[in-house]
Order: structure tokens, then sequence, then C-alpha cells
């Protein structure tokens, strides 16, 4: 039963009105009848059914009573009451001509409590059939008259519709009017036959039935609201309440899907993919999100305001559909590297937050934003041209990511796990290379001199340096450069900052484990005990040969098995510092029974206090550098034969020498002739000339900065040590195998194994390992391998 039939129920002063005064005394004086009448009397049942109905108990009202010594006798009556012989039609007459009165709107001459009791004697004598069907017909020719007139009455489509509502809402009015007075037969008659419709549902059963008989009227009406809701669309104003009352009316009606809703959601989805693709093509992809976002809450608005709200799920999807799905691959392939580029993070945000509503829309969003990180990410990558600033470069990068990642897609996990991937992907498109810079990178912050950031600054960037770190397959890169780069800094003391150091060391090994960072923890411990040689050192000089010429010298003791591995090198030394040597290695075997000292002149380095013409300076140099620059005490001029000679430098390391004391911004020396590069015949003589505003001049130490020789070293060892490591993997695997094919090594190798290697080289490594007889074909099986004990 319908909205209006609960209102007019809880309103209606009706329902407090009397049953009919006529069926009441039928009541009473069934009631008083003799006992002694016939139980075969319809009189005696039809008592019982009137005491049934109305919870009287009849023998419990006799027994009751109190015992009297009046005699007391009930007689039947003569003849049973009747109503008069027109009553039928006299009535009828009374209810139609107020029921007429209603639907034309007119005064009523008859009171409605008379009109009630009428209807209640009626449907007493068995008269409700008949009064229900009498009145169908009277409002079904009153419900077909005034849908008719609607049919060749030509008038503009806005006053038809608003003809159509008056007429829609007059017939309600009526029919809760109507209801009032014919509530008896409602209650009664309706309820006991659940085939008949309820007053209210007939009255819009008819009106449904003739709206829907003349389809020209229907056409109409929905015609009317379709182009009321386009004008809408367009940006005109339009007459809401009308729409929702009309729209309330199909809803009530039951036609709302069949006769509105399909023809609406199918005009729905012809405009927006029509303004779909034409948009698409006429604005940039942030304008047409906005647009898409305005339509959407614009669609929602009339939801809420006049449409079902069983249309909103399949109308919302319509616009989604058209005006989303259709465009993704579009909207991505044209706006996405753009938006991420240019780091939009409103136009992102919204971008994200319309394809959650699309099926996969956020999966093929992900895939897109992979696809750019990894495109844009190599180009920083295995560009040689960028490898000065590929780190930086790849920092700020990853920065952005991660905060497009967080304020845009709402830290969503896939799209976190797709940034990793990517970055893990593309940084190693490039062998080594990404490894050896971050390395370089790390020494670059760490080394003395660098004054950009506080310490919590670059506490937080070495943070940052370890995520990338983490993408690295070649970790084993990053350590031989960064050993060999923390060496240089402690070896010549331009360490930044020791916290620094051990901060970053430890990192290292949370993430690595201390396999990886024990040797590097050696080398401090190395210049830790190094230390407190020295002071010892400078004790025993003090006490045992206090006759020599006082010269501070400090050596550091390093473990061989921690530090990178240095190429010997025998140069000549003045007569001065051979001795110290000399006295040094004494004092340490003496406490250090059984250990070897190798020296390691490429390591060592100077200060001499030199006197030119402009007075005395002090030089921080190599100690290449200082061997060449003490032969010019014996001469002002030697030529390269002879300092070649003399000092018995490798050639290439005597060049370098060379042009950093002569062709650098201090030149020492003069070189003649004049020229960058260093040839055989040259000559240099000492710069008496030399002027420099600073006392300590620090000349630039050519050894200290990497050589391609010192870089192909390292990449040498370190493919060494992997070679080591498959070498290892390969028998450790076979060793508990016994027996294996190739295909099974191979596969259990890669997986052991923590940088990247070809199956190629590990084959080379399994032909190695056969020929040094650790394992061995099988007679039968040439691919199949067998552990040799």
């Amino acid at each position: 039963m319908s909205r209006h039939v609960n209102n007019f129920e809880d309103r209606s002063p009706l329902k407090r009105l009397e049953e009919p005064q006529v069926s009441t005394k039928k009541l009473r004086l069934e009631i008083e009848i003799d006992e002694n009448m016939s139980d075969n009397s319809p009189d005696r049942n039809r008592r019982a059914n009137f005491s049934n109905v109305n919870g009287v108990n009849r023998n419990l009202n006799i027994h009751s009573v109190k015992p009297t010594t009046k005699k007391l006798i009930i007689k039947n009556f003569k003849s049973e009451p009747k109503l008069p012989a027109d009553y039928h039609e006299t009535t009828w007459e009374k209810l139609s001509s107020a029921v007429i009165a209603i639907q034309q709107s007119k005064p009523n001459e008859y009171l409605l409590e008379e009109l009630y009791q009428a209807v209640g004697n009626m449907c007493s004598h068995k008269m409700a059939q008949t009064l229900y069907n009498r009145l169908f017909n009277l409002i079904e020719t009153h419900v077909c008259s005034n849908i008719e007139k609607f049919i060749n009455e030509p008038m503009d489509r806005i006053l038809f519709l608003k003809k159509m509502n008056n007429t829609w809402q007059s017939h309600c009015n009526q029919m809760i009017m109507i209801r009032s007075i014919f509530l008896c037969l409602d209650r009664t008659y309706v309820l006991q036959n659940p085939n008949i419709s309820s007053i209210w549902d007939m009255g819009l059963d008819l009106f449904r039935k003739y709206f829907m008989i003349h389809t020209l009227v229907e056409t109409r009406v929905v015609e009317g609201l379709l182009m009321l809701i386009e004008k809408e669309r367009q940006g005109d104003k339009v007459d809401r309440s009308l729409l929702k009352s009309l729209l309330r009316m199909l809803t009530d009606l039951q036609i709302y899907n069949k006769s509105f809703e399909q023809k609406f959601l199918h005009s729905t989805e012809r405009l927006y993919a029509a303004e779909g693709q034409r948009l698409m093509q006429e604005l940039e992809v942030p304008e047409f999100l906005a647009h898409v976002d305005k339509r959407i809450h614009e669609e929602n608005e009339r939801v809420l305001h006049y449409l079902d709200s069983s249309t909103k799920y399949q109308l919302i999807h319509t616009v989604e559909k058209q005006l989303l799905s259709e465009h993704v691959n579009n909207i991505l392939q044209k706006g996405l590297d753009n938006l991420l580029e240019g780091n939009r993070i409103h136009d992102l945000s919204l971008l994200y937050q319309l394809f959650s509503r699309v099926r996969n829309g956020l999966h093929e969003l992900c895939h897109a934003f992979n696809a750019f990180i990894k495109k844009q990410g190599r180009t920083i990558v295995i560009d040689p041209e960028k490898d000065k600033t590929m780190v930086q470069e790849l920092l700020d990068f990853k920065d952005a990511m991660d905060n497009i990642v967080a304020s845009c897609f709402k830290k969503n996990e896939m799209f976190g796990n797709s940034l990793k991937e990517a970055f893990e992907h593309f940084i190693n498109q490039r062998t080594n290379k990404p490894a050896e810079l971050i390395a370089k990178f790390v020494d670059s912050k760490l080394r003395a001199g660098n004054k950009e950031a506080t310490e919590e600054e670059l506490e937080r960037l070495l943070d940052k340096i370890m995520v990338l770190f983490r993408f690295i397959h070649g970790k084993d890169v990053f350590e031989a450069f960064y050993k060999k780069d923390l060496a240089k800094r402690l070896l010549v003391g331009k360490s930044a900052s020791v916290d620094a150091e051990k901060s970053m060391l430890s990192k290292l090994k949370q993430e690595c484990g201390g396999g990886f960072t024990s040797k590097l923890e050696g080398m401090f411990k190395d210049m830790e005990l190094s230390k407190d040689i020295n002071v010892a050192f400078k004790q025993h000089l003090n006490i045992n040969t206090p006759e020599l010429i006082p010269l501070d010298m400090t050596v550091n003791i390093l473990t061989m098995g921690y530090w990178p591995t240095y190429v010997p090198m025998d140069v000549t030394l003045p007569a001065q510092m051979v001795k110290f040597q000399d006295i040094f290695k004494d004092f340490y075997l003496s406490k250090h029974n059984g250990r070897k000292l190798q020296w390691q002149p490429t390591l060592g380095h100077c200060v001499l206090r030199a006197r030119f013409k402009t007075g005395q300076k002090e030089l921080v140099v190599s100690l290449f550098q200082t061997l060449v620059i003490l032969l010019f005490n014996e001469s002002d001029e030697h030529n390269f034969e002879y300092i070649k000679a003399a000092t018995n430098i490798e050639d290439g390391e005597l060049r370098r020498t060379l042009q950093s004391l002569a062709c650098g911004k201090a030149r020492v020396l003069n070189k003649i002739p004049k020229g960058r590069e260093i040839e055989d015949n040259d000559r240099f003589r000492f710069n008496n000339e030399f002027i420099n505003k600073l006392f300590r001049i620090k000349i630039n130490q050519i050894q200290m900065k990497e050589t391609t020789e010192e870089q192909k070293a390292t990449e040498e060892r370190v493919f060494q040590d992997r070679q080591y490591q498959i070498d290892a993997a390969i028998v450790r695997i076979m060793k508990m195998r016994k027996t294996l094919s190739h295909n099974l090594l191979i596969s259990e190798l890669l997986g052991q194994l923590k940088f990247p290697v070809k199956p190629s080289d590990l084959k080379k490594r399994i032909e190695s390992l056969i020929d040094r007889d650790y394992m061995e074909r099988d007679k039968d099986n040439s691919n199949q391998y067998n552990y040799v004990a």
C-alpha cells in the first residue's frame, strides 16, 4: 500500500468514529435471545459470530450475574429486523453524489459521518461487493475522462507537464477523501478478499491503466521529463519540484522503471558518450578530469532532488563508463606523464579518486605509473653524461614519487610496491655503475669540507641513500668502491665526522648483516690502534734516539685483509726517511713478533717548509710530490729522465706528479718548454718567484683522485671476488646434493648469489671446477654433475 494511504490513516479523524448504530442494536438483541432457540437457527449462528468478533463470552456473562428472586423471561423476536426495500439504491445515490462532488471539487451536501455510517450499514448487510463494484465503475469513469482530455489537446510541453501534475495531485487528494468515506469497506470486504485491491490501490491501478493505454500521453510525459533534464544538464534552470512530483507519480504507478528509467539511462549514455569523445579531443587532461568530477556531482544532486534512489547506481555507472572507462588509456597516455613530471598534486589526487570508481582503473593507473618511473629513471641512469648528477637526481626523483604516493594515491600499498619494483628495475639497467656512483656520492658527503648540510640533514640524506642502496643488485660493487673511498678518507684524515662514518656503517650493517661490514669495521679499529702505536713510538724516539733531527712521522698500520689491495711500489726515499722507517720497523716488530710490514708510498703525504723569494711557505703534498720537490735542494733545474731515475717513481705516476707541480694552480716548478703534457725531454726549474697569499698551500694531489686504472682495478677485484663466491656456492651445493642436473644447479645458484650473474658465466665456473677435480660430469648423462669428495 502506498505512502499516501499511511499518511491518511495517521491523520484521519474518522477512525475514531463508533460502529454504525443499526449493527449495535442488532448485537444487543441477539445476546438477549432465549437459549432455547434452535441450534440450527441462522440467528444462532450469527450470534456466535458476533460474539467472537467483539470478544464477548456469552456463557461467562451468564454465570457472572448475581442470583435474584426476580424471574427473567427472554422471548424471541416475532420477526427479524429488516432494512427498507429501497435502502440500497437510496444509499448508493447518496454515496455516489458525494463521490462525484469530491471528483468535481464541489461542496458535499451530506455529512462525512453520515456517509461513513451508510457504508458501514451496507457492509453489514452483505452489500459490500456491489458497493465496491459500483465505486470502481464510478472512479474508472472519472479517471478515464481525465486522461482522455490530454490526448488531442495541443499544448506546450511544460504546460502539458504542469497540467498532468495537477491532474495527478487532484486524483491523489480525491482518493484520500473517497477512502475516508469508504474506510469500512476497506477494512472489511477488502481484507476478507485478498485478491481485491484496496480503494487507494484501485485508484492507482485505474490511473495506471488509462495512463498506459493512451501511449501518446505516456510518451509526452516521459519525453517532457527527459527534455527538462537535458535542459538542466546544459546549464538551464528548470522546475525541480515539477520533475520530482511527476517522477514520484511514475514511481507510485509502478511504471518508473519501464516507462522512464530505461529511456532516461539510454539518453544519458548517448549524451555522455558524445560529450566524452568531444571533450577528450578538446580539453587537456586536468580540465577533462575536473569536468568529469563536476558531472558526477551533478548527477548525484539529481538523484538527491528528484530521481528515484534506485536509479543512482545505474546512472552514476553510466556516467563513469562513458566519461572514464572508455577513455582510461587515452587519459593515461595523454596526460599522466605531464602530471607526474609537473608534480601536479591536486590533479593527480583527482585522477586517483576518479579512477578508483572505475573497474580496474587503479590497476591501469598503477601500471602507467610504473612505466613512467621506469622510463624516467632509465634516462637518469643510462646517460653517461649525467653520471656526475645521477645520484642526486635519483634522490630527488624518489622524493617526488614518494610524495605523490603518499599525498595523491593515499599511501596505497599497490602503488608503493610498484614504485619500489620500478626503481629496482631501472637502477640495475646499467650494470655496476649506479652502485659505484652511489658509493662516490656518499664519499663526497662524508668527506671533510662538505659544509652543505648539518648533522641532522646529513643523517636524513644517508637514510635516503640507503633506500637507493636497497635497490642495487651489485652490492659488492658498492662495498668495493665505498671501502676504497673510506680508506682515503681515513688515511688522509679527510673524514668530516667520525659519528657520521659510524652511522653509515651501522646502516649498512643493519641492511646487509655483519659479514658485509666486518672489513669496514676492521679499518676503523686499525686507525684507533695506530693512534696508540704512534704515541708509543714518539715516546720511544724521545728516550732512545734524542740525537736524531726531529721529524714528525705518523705511521698507520693497516691489516691487509681489511683494506683495499694496493699495488706495491718501491721508490727511492731520502736517507733520513729511510732511517726513521727502519727505527719504526724495529720498534713495531719488537712488540709484535712474527708480523711483516710492507710500506705503501702511494698513500703517504707530507708537509714541507719551502723558502721562496717572497718568503717561507708550507706545502701540503703527497709523498711522490715530496720526493720530486726535495731534488731541487741539490739544483734549481732537472730534466725528466734525471727525476725519474732519482726517485724511481713509476712513469705514469711521475708524469701526473710533475703535472700537478708544474701545470696546476700552485706552480712551485716551471716546465720548460711550457705545455700541459709531460714529455721525456722536458726540463723543470724551481719557481723562486712563486706567489700565494696563503701560508699553507695544498697542492692538488693527483694520486688521491681515482684514475681510470684504479677504477678498472677495483672492478677487476670485484669480478675476482664474485668468481670466488660462485665457486664456493657451487661446491657447497654439490657437496650437499652429491648429484645434480645442470639446470637445477644453475637455478639454485641464481637463488643463492646476491649479485647479478649470467648463466654463461656460471657455466664457465662449473667447467673450471671440473678441471680442478671438485666435480665431474656423469658418464652416462653429460647434463648431470657428480660431486668429487
